[in-house]
């Protein structure tokens, strides 16, 4: 509703080339045009004598336009009864499918693409986070959206790990810890026996050469050890309410021909320098070192799979986007100047920056690491212990539990904006009184309940009335009003953290509403203009965690 709002103010003013980027939110009203400043500037004017010329001069036909006032320059505009009303209908009509667009066009949304040497840690997740709820933001603005896990099957880990599986076994616990464990287990015995690092790095570098050309025996090998880690990291993933479509492996790319195809077009553009490994320069771009995409013994690396793989993007979407950890920011710009060489499109790229905890750095390699299992589990514990007096039942009280602990963990790696770093502390990310999912969902339950108490006592027909909207309902009612425009902002920015703030400003101003205003003891004809407030602020409520992946619950 308040895209079209603004598509209306936009209009009034369309005789003096005013477009979005003069058109802004106000905290002095719905929507401000700055166009006088530029044009005053231009003119050597006052920008208030320029904007009351302006608004003179506007041409109003939209019914969703209430008022116009000029303050100091700025030409301010505030929303009609008619559109309050028409926002608050609306909202109830659409229901599950407020705030739905229809953008149209594609996307693929790579994300996570964790190496498979052991369980995701809390870094990845961030990852898995933003890049979900940027696949469910995608698909509400009608984008037909595909996700990608790209399984990294031929690094130096995997040959490793197929090593100490050999050498150590492999335990019956989740498949990607028992993974681990024995990824873990042959790099502590390269520590530990120097002697043997020359006879293993040999026998590494023959295990990822015979997997790139093809053996049999070591595809299986590899695959076996893939899989396990992918199993565990699903089960995982299914528990924070993630999934992806397609598991895109690296080594396809070896096998389909797409290597050989970017090679074929990096050398036919006289890019590559062939002296013993093959090399790109791109000195000229402010690189100091070479990228090499072939090495002397005829393997490939990660970079030119990752080429080929773009290769394939570019033939197969419109738009692609990936998320990567800031860590990865050499290899990534690396990435798209070596595609924009050849006349490819880069990727759309969102760089996060990490996630620590109390206890520290993490590497899987030296075993020091907090697992999201872990992680998951601890926050299920704390979550359980503040809702285990509560009036449920066991099952209830675990289901609970659950969608607190998940929308915790998901809720806090994603209101901070991808590129700054993140201290996970559970006990605030869990405190149902500071500005967390759980406060979201608390908002959420109290409006199911204020409408549950209403239904038992004969709730009439819901019937809102613009004409009596208190300044907060008003300030309520053009906030739910905005939805869909953020929902689209995302889309174009890639901050789904903009969501995460609009809904806790939902969520912290109907709470506002409903202890200053009463709404179940209010005479009948403001009781039934209440309730429908109540109830729209349910509906955006629901939606708005369904996007960020969290369950709307309607009993805390």
């Amino acid at each position: 509703m308040f895209r079209r709002f603004r598509s209306d103010v936009i209009e009034s003013l369309k005789k003096f080339d005013v477009d979005e980027r003069f058109v802004r939110e106000s905290e002095h009203a719905d929507l401000a045009c700055t166009i006088a400043f530029k044009i005053a500037k231009e003119r050597g004017e006052k920008p208030q004598d320029v904007a009351e010329e302006i608004a003179s001069q506007l041409s109003i036909e939209s019914e969703y336009i209430g008022s116009v006032e000029v303050v100091n320059g700025y030409i301010n505009f505030f929303a009609s009864l008619e559109f309050l009303e028409d926002t608050v209908n609306f909202i109830l009509d659409s229901d599950e499918n407020y705030g739905s667009l229809n953008l149209g066009g594609e996307v693929l949304i790579e994300h996570t693409s964790a190496n498979p040497d052991g369980p995701l840690h809390i870094g990845h997740i961030r990852n898995s986070i933003i890049g979900d709820i940027l696949a469910r933001m995608f698909r509400k603005a009608g984008i037909d959206v595909t996700t990608h896990y790209y399984v990294n099957d031929m690094g130096r880990q995997i040959a490793l790990t197929v090593l100490g599986i050999e050498k150590f076994g492999i335990s019956n616990e989740k498949p990607d810890h028992a993974v681990a464990k024995a990824y873990i287990a042959i790099n502590r015995y390269l520590e530990e026996h120097p002697e043997e690092r020359d006879r293993i790095e040999r026998k590494v570098e023959e295990l990822m050469k015979s997997y790139e050309e093809g053996d049999e025996k070591t595809i299986e090998l590899f695959r076996d050890v893939v899989n396990r880690a992918l199993e565990g990291a699903k089960e995982t993933l299914r528990n924070l309410n993630i999934s992806h479509d397609e598991y895109v492996w690296e080594s396809e790319f070896i096998r389909n021909n797409y290597v050989d195809r970017i090679i074929s077009m990096l050398d036919e553009r006289g890019l590559i320098r062939k002296n013993g490994a093959w090399t790109v320069d791109l000195s000229d771009l402010g690189y100091e070192k070479e990228v090499v995409i072939r090495r002397e013994n005829g393997t490939t690396l990660y970079v030119t799979r990752d080429l080929a793989y773009h290769l394939w993007k570019n033939e197969n979407f419109e738009r692609f986007i990936n998320i990567l950890g800031s860590d990865h920011k050499l290899i990534a710009n690396q990435l798209s100047d070596i595609l924009k060489l050849i006349g490819l499109k880069p990727p759309e790229i969102v760089f996060f920056e990490f996630v620590s905890l109390p206890e520290g750095s993490m590497s899987t390699r030296k075993g020091k690491f907090i697992s999201a299992d872990e992680l998951i589990d601890r926050v299920y514990r704390e979550a359980y212990e503040i809702i285990k007096n509560r009036e449920f039942s066991k099952e209830e009280k675990k289901d609970v539990a659950k969608a607190v602990a998940v929308g915790a963990l998901r809720y806090d790696f994603i209101r901070v904006s991808p590129e700054k770093p993140i201290t996970f502390d559970w006990k605030k990310a869990l405190d149902f009184e500071r500005q967390t999912a759980s406060y979201i969902q608390y908002s959420h339950a109290r409006a199911c309940s204020i409408l549950r108490k209403a239904v038992s006592e004969g709730m009439p027909d819901l019937e809102f009335a613009a004409e009596l909207c208190t300044p907060l309902e008003r300030k309520l009612v053009m906030l739910l009003s905005k939805f869909s425009a953020v929902v689209e902002r995302v889309v174009k920015e890639l901050r789904p953290n903009i969501f995460a703030d609009y809904v806790m400003d939902v969520a912290m101003n109907f709470n506002d509403f409903y202890t200053q205003h009463p709404v179940l003891k209010a005479e009948t004809e403001l009781r039934m203009h209440r309730l429908a407030i109540v109830d729209a602020c349910r509906i955006v409520l629901r939606n708005g965690l369904e996007l960020l992946g969290i369950e709307p619950l309607e009993r805390m």
